[in-house]
């Protein structure tokens, strides 16, 4: 882990944010435009999708994926200026947040700046031409970090960036070697020793994928070296297991999740995103509207940083285009944004960041709790509409935080109903 790596991001809020389907401006300014809107869900941190030129050789679709980059030191003009940019992160600090940018640089556009100055940087088919290691990704093409050159180049890009935002999302990080994570945060150190650094790593399977061809890929517990916040992609499959496929499959998922407790440092962060760019909508997963405020409170009650991809607090099912115009169809009457306010100002509570975490139940309700100092923190989400559970808590009257109805707890089990449950109260009322 990261020496440096600061706890309280375990209590932190991330907004994610791609310009392009944010607003109908699709731009800078439209996004400027929403930060009233963010700021009052108490988002912490706003991530924002690439912003550079895209490339147009190859293109997938007819706008383009933002990861297919031109020139990493340049802002897509249709999304404003370098000015534009350090207007919205200065808009951003005097709200309380801060700015998060993508960092892509396993790969560039197949028509970038490198291909043209640098083309020696990148993997090559046996004719010469511009290769990769995944198929799938045809719009881009590989750097070969074999070549120290290559890490000077990005080295240099991270330093620049660092001027300007608060934080990186590293992209499919894992690809790239490890040691030049670690020397290029000692480097952005010098500049920011505050920066935020989070890593997409990426599916135990992938991982797998890539060692099989020959190349290197870090696991998590590696990325940790370098990295404050990975993404919980090693379990997410288990969640979509239970999601998609067998509500038996709870439990595994429960487990996977109380399992990180003893794989990682013990300083580690998790990235709770339950849907993000390139996973499919939450709510389009789960069984109604009620399934889906349970998995919510429970994806900002579980040990780690909490992340919204923009119109989540809304409820939005719709899963909007890496390649085409496509903006959010924001969902006002659905709006969450005042229940998610709640969530995040509970997240705040030093217990999420300090205490001891625990998976209680595993069965067919997901029942977690902390303790820290003198104070019990239990959490109940009632994922497939049980009618009791039994509980560590002696028999009396509790009060649910997230909306202050009564509980009881009645010969150690408590009636459940479709909402969620957080009950704080002393560690001496445990049984």
């Amino acid at each position: 882990m990261a020496k440096q790596t600061d706890l309280n991001l375990r209590s932190a809020t991330i907004y994610q944010v791609f310009p392009r389907q944010h607003s109908k401006k699709q731009n800078f300014e439209g996004i400027i435009d929403d930060l009233d809107r963010i700021q009052n869900m108490g988002v912490d941190i706003i991530y924002l999708l690439p912003f550079h030129p895209i490339g147009k050789k190859d293109r997938k679709g007819a706008q383009g994926s933002p990861y297919s980059i031109v020139d990493f030191y340049q802002i897509h003009p249709e999304l404003g200026t370098l000015d534009d940019l350090e207007k919205l992160v200065d808009e951003a600090h005097k709200r309380d947040m801060k700015v998060m940018m993508d960092i892509v640089i396993n790969h560039t556009s197949r028509d970038s700046v490198l291909t043209q100055t640098n083309p020696d940087w990148f993997y090559k088919k046996p004719d010469g031409s511009l290769a990769n290691r995944v198929g799938d990704w045809s719009d881009i093409t590989d750097l070969d970090y074999s070549n120290k050159e290559v890490w000077d180049y990005f080295i240099d890009v991270l330093k620049y960036w660092a001027k300007i935002v608060d934080g990186y999302r590293c992209d499919v990080a894992p690809l790239l070697p490890i040691e030049f994570w670690v020397e290029a945060r000692k480097a952005v150190d010098q500049i920011n020793p505050d920066l935020i650094w989070l890593t997409e790593s990426v599916h135990p399977g992938f991982i797998k994928y890539i060692r099989d061809l020959g190349y290197d890929c870090s696991s998590d517990s590696q990325m940790y070296e370098a990295f404050d916040i990975c993404y919980d992609y090693d379990i997410f499959d288990y969640m979509d297991d239970y999601l998609l496929k067998d509500n038996k499959k709870l439990s595994r998922w429960l487990e996977e999740i109380y399992h990180q407790e003893m794989i990682y440092p013990k300083n580690y962060i998790k990235l709770r995103n339950f849907e993000n760019h390139d996973q499919k909508r939450l709510r389009s997963k789960v069984k109604d509207h009620y399934h889906f405020i349970n998995m919510l409170t429970m994806m900002f009650f579980i040990k780690g940083t909490a992340f919204i991809y923009a119109g989540m607090e809304h409820e939005i099912d719709h899963y909007p285009d890496l390649f085409e115009n496509d903006l959010i169809p924001w969902q006002k009457e659905k709006s969450l944004e005042n229940y998610i306010k709640l969530l995040t100002t509970m997240k705040k509570d030093p217990t999420f960041t300090h205490g001891n975490f625990h998976l209680e139940n595993h069965d067919d309700i997901a029942v977690f709790s902390y303790d820290y100092n003198d104070q019990y923190l239990l959490g109940i989400f009632n994922l497939e509409n049980k009618d009791e559970v039994p509980v560590s808590l002696r028999d009396g009257i509790y009060q649910n935080m997230l909306n202050q109805e009564d509980i009881i707890v009645k010969h150690g089990k408590i009636e459940l109903n479709h909402k969620p449950m957080i009950i704080r109260t002393n560690r001496g009322q445990k049984r």
